[in-house]
């Protein structure tokens, strides 16, 4: 290694071909950051993990290639924060250290493939090549070595600390019931304070990831004993950690009591803003104590995924329920959403206002004046906007009514899987 450093040619051309890769350095942390998420099992759990992944990745790549162009000795480094904060959410959430290892060894692979490409086309003897090579293998071998270390043990660390924290019995209950095993509710009204065997609605709080404090849980906590409040729950509503910035809770409801979602608006109005809900339907007993749960997970992944991160969704919202069965296979959606709406799909403000005009003149059953009425547009415009619409879409609306509005929806509630580099943009269109 030594010996390869001291060569005043190894080292330009070394410094040279890191600096080519850095300047296709987003494209190489895209494709390795999908590669690991889609290939690793847990790594693609949800968005905000997705979303670390991605940061992590290009934290670790932005490093080597800095390393490699200035020569920087591994000992001198500092881990990057995005690749400790990603370490510990992971133990937080529970998934394997297996998965953590795998992803640094799967992206040293990757990368190892990009670099080699990547030193083929110098413009160099043979030997040149193979010593530049040998040279950046040992450097990307070294630094793996020494982060996967680091970031093993940040795991380790923030796992014992988090089944401490989450080991008490309120904790350890809840996740019982939720697991279908058998629980005392009378030990568990003792013990929480909340009836199992009353009305309930399931939900699943976060705060935005820009915002990240030290006390988010409390904040969180807050939020929900606000709501709770607001809404006149007969009894404090429950809360349980999930990791640093999301929990699960529960509102105990009356028979009497409606839906949550009616008031959202003025619920929220004076709340954190940095705090995001999503609400499952009212159920009742244990299997609606669990069942508003799982609506309100699939709630918040939807939530997740708008193009415009929305403070409050609930599972009882226009299109959510139905949507919800299509995140099963993304894959299959947008396939299917491209069948349904042709180019009327394109990710372009043009078709997106389209989208918006069809929906409402669907929803007014076909009724110009009511979906005017809604759009506080003029009868013609709202005319105009649904003929290209269906002029874009390429067909008139047919026996397929149901599945373009549910096509329509998929849109509007599924933004960024659907979307972000996978559709592709339609014709233009004229003028509104």
């Amino acid at each position: 290694m030594n010996e390869l450093l001291d060569d005043p040619t190894v080292r330009e051309m070394v410094s040279h071909t890191a600096r080519m890769l850095n300047n296709r350095q987003p494209e190489i942390t895209r494709a390795m950051a999908d590669l690991l998420a889609h290939h690793i099992e847990r790594l693609d759990d949800d968005p905000e993990i997705v979303a670390m992944l991605d940061a992590s990745v290009e934290g670790n790549v932005k490093t080597i290639f800095h390393v490699l162009a200035n020569h920087i000795p591994i000992d001198r480094l500092e881990p990057t924060t995005a690749a400790v904060e990603y370490a510990r959410r992971l133990a937080q959430r529970g998934i394997p250290a297996s998965s953590l290892a795998r992803a640094y060894h799967m992206g040293q692979e990757d990368l190892m493939s990009v670099v080699f490409a990547e030193v083929q086309r110098l413009e160099q003897p043979d030997d040149l090549k193979l010593k530049v090579l040998q040279y950046m293998s040992r450097v990307i071998y070294q630094y793996i070595d020494w982060i996967s270390l680091y970031v093993a043990h940040e795991y380790d660390v923030e796992r014992k600390l988090w089944i401490s924290t989450r080991g008490s019995i309120h904790s350890s209950m809840i996740h019982k019931v939720l697991a279908a095993v058998h629980v005392d509710t009378t030990a568990f009204e003792v013990e929480t304070g909340y009836r199992l065997g009353a009305h309930h609605v399931g939900a699943v709080v976060w705060t935005s990831p820009a915002t990240v404090v030290s006390d988010e849980l409390v904040i969180l906590d807050g939020f929900v004993r606000s709501l709770g409040s607001f809404y006149q729950c007969p009894s404090p509503p429950l809360f349980t950690a999930v990791d640093a910035t999301t929990a699960w809770a529960w509102f105990p409801r009356t028979n009497r009591q409606g839906p949550m979602e009616t008031n959202f608006v003025e619920a929220l109005k004076h709340a954190d803003e940095r705090c995001h809900i999503a609400i499952g339907t009212k159920g009742v007993g244990l299997s609606g104590f669990r069942r508003s749960h799982e609506q309100a997970l699939y709630a918040q992944r939807i939530a997740l995924f708008a193009k415009n991160r929305t403070t409050a969704l609930s599972f009882a919202d226009a299109g959510v329920g139905v949507v919800s069965l299509l995140l099963a296979d993304l894959d299959a959606t947008r396939e299917w959403v491209l069948e349904t709406l042709g180019p009327l799909s394109a990710s372009t403000e043009k078709a997106e206002q389209l989208r918006g005009t069809l929906h409402s003149y669907l929803r007014a059953d076909g009724n110009f004046t009511a979906a005017a009425a809604e759009l506080n547009l003029h009868r013609n415009s709202v005319k105009y906007r649904v003929n290209k619409a269906l002029e874009l879409r390429g067909r008139p609306i047919g026996v397929d009514r149901t599945d373009i509005s549910v096509a329509l929806h998929a849109c509007r509630l599924l933004y960024k899987p659907l979307f972000v580099d996978l559709v592709p943009p339609g014709p233009k269109t004229g003028g509104v």
